[in-house]
């Protein structure tokens, strides 16, 4: 009798633990590429060779990425998991694939890797990861749940995602604080990408409005959201043009310029379908912005 009580019980621990797809798709590797891109962004205007730092840039790409951005993901979906019943109930902890409280377990065991390889990496890495770390729980986890509001939760995800991102790429280059110029224009993006994180919202409408979840989707309208998202992406490129012609780096400025004027050719197309063709302007208009931010990060490393 002893015998198949202990199977069974080893065999019910067995199922009840997450497979490793199921803890992959929770981290959502999709949305590490931002963060990256971003990281890499600093590394190139640090002005620094890569030679000589390889192991870093891969630790910190890694860090940025898989671990931080990943971490933040389970983060949101252990305390988003009454949302993603009702927008994806097909996501790891709302079908049960990621059972119990693993989900919460995954999300300190990874605020904790996190940690550790942002402390090994240096002393200023070591403090955007903190600073990183802190706001992914404040994005979605109580008291503060800043995810709740339109304004807010775009805000921090921008500066987390792509200003964090900038600064430890440039920090992991150089062991020290970034130069003004630099952390002029990675504040800037940061800013700007608020409008990028209110286009993501545009895939959860329904269930923020039944869970009090005020995005800038459920408070403006679709509509609304997607001008103002326009507005802000826009502004915050000529803000950086404009920057970039008084630092005399022309050749950036006018990338900067040439990829806003494309994405001023797209905006017409979202606007007419904001909810339907977030996703495709994700892929277009955003992807845009992206390369505005490197071209301006070549030219503060002085790459041309």
């Amino acid at each position: 009798m002893t015998q198949p009580a202990t199977s069974a019980r080893t065999m019910a621990l067995t199922v009840r633990r997450p497979a490793p797809r199921d803890v992959l798709e929770l981290l959502k590797p999709i949305t590490w590429f931002p963060p990256i891109w971003a990281f890499l962004c600093g590394v190139v205007s640090s002005g620094q060779p890569a030679s000589g730092h390889w192991v870093p840039i891969i630790f910190g790409g890694l860090l940025a990425g898989p671990l931080v951005c990943g971490n933040s993901q389970a983060i949101n979906d252990w305390f988003d998991r009454h949302v993603d019943a009702i927008n994806e109930p097909n996501r790891p902890i709302p079908s049960g694939r990621i059972p119990g409280r693993w989900g919460l377990w995954i999300a300190c065991a990874g605020s904790l890797l996190s940690f550790a390889v942002g402390a090994a990496l240096g002393l200023w890495v070591m403090v955007a990861t903190l600073v990183g770390l802190a706001a992914a729980w404040a994005y979605s986890a109580p008291p503060f749940r800043l995810k709740a509001s339109g304004w807010w939760g775009p805000m921090l995800v921008g500066l987390t995602y792509e200003g964090l991102s900038w600064f430890t790429g440039a920090a992991v280059m150089t062991s020290t604080l970034p130069s003004i110029p630099v952390l002029i224009v990675l504040v800037l993006y940061s800013l700007g990408a608020h409008g990028i994180m209110t286009l993501n919202d545009f895939k959860a409408v329904e269930g923020d409005r039944q869970t009090g979840v005020r995005s800038l989707p459920v408070v403006l309208g679709v509509r609304g959201a997607a001008l103002f998202a326009c507005a802000v992406m826009a502004l915050a490129q000529v803000i950086v043009a404009i920057y970039l012609v008084q630092q005399g780096l022309l050749l950036s400025a006018g990338i900067v310029a040439f990829v806003l004027a494309a994405q001023f050719a797209l905006m017409p197309k979202l606007l007419a379908d904001p909810a339907g063709r977030a996703p495709w302007y994700g892929a277009s208009g955003v992807s845009l912005y992206v390369l505005g931010m490197l071209a301006a990060a070549g030219g503060l490393g002085g790459h041309w």
